[in-house]
């Protein structure tokens, strides 16, 4: 998998890395159980402080995303079973995005449409990676 930084983004480096990663996972190109570079390998990969790097892997590790093995580094979760915990920061998270969305003047049809549509192209994306 490969993550492009950018820079000049107003999405702090932390966020972006812990964005791809998840949407690495979600189109299956990171797969439970795989382990993820070293923290220090990752910052020299990216050319970013190892600090960075080490924020968005604990803030993956505060979703259950990844764990944290000592001697072993950051390992991909298998799939968790679907819980009120979850349920509860998910709907948090997404009561934020569709409050800005109304604010902003979106119609609920059109948000149910953008919705529907990130989830097919997240879908798309990933059958595409299977069948690579």
């Amino acid at each position: 998998m490969i993550i492009q930084i950018e820079p000049e983004s107003d999405i702090p480096i932390y966020q972006q890395i812990t964005n791809q990663i998840i949407e690495g996972i979600a189109i299956g190109s990171l797969q439970p159980g795989e382990s993820l570079p070293s923290v220090r390998a990752f910052a020299a990969d990216l050319g970013i402080n190892m600090h960075t790097v080490n924020k968005s892997y604990h803030q993956l590790e505060k979703k259950g995303i990844i764990r944290i093995v000592p001697k072993s580094g950051a390992i991909i979760s298998s799939p968790q079973d679907f819980n009120e915990s979850s349920l509860y920061r998910l709907k948090e998270d997404y009561k934020l995005l569709i409050a800005e969305s109304i604010v902003v003047g979106m119609p609920k049809k059109r948000i149910e449409e953008l919705v529907t549509s990130i989830i097919d192209d997240i879908n798309n994306t990933k059958n595409k990676e299977e069948n690579r």
